[in-house]
């Protein structure tokens, strides 16, 4: 898949800590643009969590990180229109009485109504308005939209010929396998040049666990940082490993996960996204650290971040994670 280049993710003495104790803290992570990064610990030990800090969607408490010339927890809004989300329980849920072929559809409505640049509207708009007659703008949407969907299916290597009743299978009907692979190319439409996947081995066979693998490095050898939750990550990423302490460490991340997708970004019961305080429910103490084990799939240079943006309005954050997220 033809797309931005993905995102260096840097970060020292990284950390959460909620009412509760600590989600995860003690991280240091140095990946370049390109990188598969594996996220790996058992539930609970605040996987999520990371994720969604990693991704600009949670205010960490602890140190700092950078998401390529973007700094957290400073620059939240600015990694979250560079990056993109797929398989999150409570964000990016798929609707099961829905079509593939719906959701890719709204996707593609979202990721043009709010996900492009005013600049590129604007652009838009002056070519449409050379053009003779609204069905000349309205049919070169329409081919954008096409292009986007058709290549982020390609890219996630779901074929809807496959599917039961094509386009017009029902979410429902869908293998776990399958639903992964549409959360995935859902997230890619929007162009994202960092890309976060939670559980991405849950629930899946020996088999499946090594294709789920194989099409992750496959985007981030594309050039797309790819940020993998997992239980055991693969030999060549590199490793976030999440430790719990504690034994209500299996309860952390489940208070923890964002729970209101009407919510349009994702927050935690913990930490709530650009709050600067944690409210209550999680219960988790744990530490992380981060290891090499093997180079990043691409030495991909790391620009065009985004601008420093503190006082996002929310209005703009709010149109940001609708076409983030599609449905939530």
């Amino acid at each position: 898949m033809d797309g931005p280049h993905g995102l260096g993710v840097t970060a020292e003495d990284f950390g959460l800590e909620g009412p509760r104790g600590r989600v995860f803290g003690g991280l240091r992570v140095d990946a370049e643009p390109g990188s598969l990064i594996a996220i790996e610990g058992p539930s609970g030990s605040g996987r999520t969590c990371l994720l969604l800090a990693l991704t600009g969607r949670m205010r960490p408490t602890e140190g700092t990180a950078r998401v390529g010339s973007s700094r957290l927890p400073q620059q939240m809004a600015a990694v979250r229109r560079t990056s993109g989300l797929a398989h999150v329980p409570g964000v990016t849920d798929l609707d099961p009485a829905l079509t593939v072929g719906e959701h890719l559809r709204e996707r593609a409505l979202l990721e043009q109504r709010f996900g492009g640049p005013l600049r590129g509207l604007l652009r838009s708009w002056s070519k449409g308005a050379r053009l003779a007659g609204g069905q000349a703008r309205t049919g070169g949407r329409a081919a954008g939209a096409k292009l986007r969907i058709d290549s982020a299916l390609s890219a996630a290597g779901l074929d809807r010929e496959s599917l039961p009743k094509g386009s017009r299978t029902a979410v429902r009907d869908l293998e776990r396998l399958e639903s992964l692979r549409l959360s995935i190319a859902l997230a890619l439409i929007g162009r994202p040049r960092l890309l976060g996947v939670d559980d991405t081995d849950l629930k899946l066979s020996d088999s499946e666990r090594a294709e789920v693998w194989a099409l992750l490095r496959s985007i981030a050898d594309s050039g797309t940082t790819v940020v993998a939750v997992c239980s055991e990550a693969p030999e060549g990423a590199v490793v976030v490993s999440t430790r719990p302490h504690g034994e209500q460490g299996a309860a952390a991340e489940d208070a923890a996960t964002p729970a209101d997708a009407d919510a349009t970004t994702a927050t935690d019961s913990a930490t709530p996204m650009d709050a600067g305080t944690p409210t209550d429910s999680t219960a988790d103490t744990g530490t992380a650290l981060a290891t090499r084990d093997g180079g990043p799939a691409q030495n991909t240079p790391a620009t065009g971040a985004g601008t420093p943006d503190k006082n996002t309005p929310d209005d703009e954050e709010t149109a940001d994670a609708l076409a983030e997220t599609g449905r939530s």
